[in-house]
């Protein structure tokens, strides 16, 4: 048994957690966005914000802190007091991170507590409509006639769409060659325009190209069909073992009372759960999530895991 002072202790530190949810928050918000504005992780943050303002009475700002692949923002979210006025807009680039960056100034497990992952979708492996392939064993076929001759947008070294086509070649065996840009506009720009062969895109960014025939999606990386594109198979259909998600979710700073996160947990539930958020993700290729801060942490310590076996064989390196 423990000794009567620490369990004296232990429910004094609970009630105070408790009463800091009643009242909280008594001030602004920050959601900190670790990348520049009008990206995929804005967009999620500036739709969640609103009806957190309505619900607590507060402003929820977005504070968009971009740099160095993510990590910037992070940094900055982590080492703001653990109060729940500092919350972090997280999507898959946290779960690379811990493997590209050798000289991180903060621990991806150890130094936040998640809150939700607010919605979930697929990435789009999309073609050149010049590229003589309209399936994915037809691209692979195509691939491994001409290997390394075959290439490939991304937007930029290192992010998450490098990662996720490196781990397609791996499970389909082929050899293509990497062009990275500086960002989701560019690749998808010289993908359209034939500079590049291949990209596998968000869903946001490849939906409107492959609705206007720009672009010719093959397959997308999510384990079921999407509404968005319902006559594009999966991968796992095509007969590869190929799944990557596109998805976001809040952390805070280790620390935050767990009342206070137990709040905004079922707060931004009814959020992600609510028609009008699913109907406008919809467009965006993406569904809902939500669940508990478990189910979340789940998720984020089987990606680490899984993207350091990838940049660890792809022998993916960050300068």
């Amino acid at each position: 048994m423990k000794p009567l002072h620490l369990l004296v202790a232990a429910a004094l530190v609970a009630a105070s957690g408790l009463a800091q949810a009643q009242t909280y928050p008594t001030k602004p918000v920050r959601i900190i966005v670790p990348f520049p504005p009008g990206g995929g992780s804005d967009y999620i943050a500036r739709l969640i914000a609103p009806p957190l303002i309505k619900v607590f009475g507060q402003q929820f700002i977005v504070d968009n802190r971009g740099g160095a692949g993510s990590t910037l923002g992070t940094e900055v979210a982590f080492k703001s007091p653990a109060d729940g006025y500092t919350l972090l807009l997280i999507s898959g680039s946290f779960t690379t991170s811990p493997s590209l960056y050798k000289n991180l100034k903060y621990d991806a497990l150890n130094d936040m507590v998640p809150v939700i992952q607010t919605e979930d979708g697929p990435y789009v492996i999309t073609v050149h409509p010049s590229l003589p392939v309209k399936t994915v064993k037809q691209l692979v076929a195509l691939a491994k006639a001409r290997p390394g001759q075959l290439n490939y947008a991304s937007t930029g070294q290192g992010g998450i769409t490098h990662l996720a086509t490196e781990l397609f070649a791996m499970r389909t065996g082929i050899k293509i060659t990497h062009i990275p840009y500086k960002g989701t506009g560019p690749a998808v720009i010289d993908t359209v325009s034939g500079q590049t062969q291949m990209m596998v895109a968000a869903a946001a960014a490849a939906v409107p190209h492959v609705k206007s025939k720009r672009l010719f999606a093959l397959a997308v990386s999510f384990p079921k069909r999407v509404g968005a594109l319902p006559d594009v198979p999966t991968v796992i259909e095509s007969g590869y073992k190929y799944q990557v998600n596109n998805w976001h979710g809040v952390v805070a700073p280790r620390g935050v009372p767990r009342p206070i996160i137990d709040r905004l947990n079922a707060e931004i539930n009814k959020i992600v759960k609510a028609p009008d958020f699913a109907a406008r993700i919809a467009n965006e290729g993406l569904e809902p999530s939500g669940g508990t801060p478990e189910k979340f942490l789940t998720l984020i310590k089987r990606e680490i895991a899984e993207w350091a076996e990838v940049i660890k064989q792809a022998k993916i390196t960050i300068n």
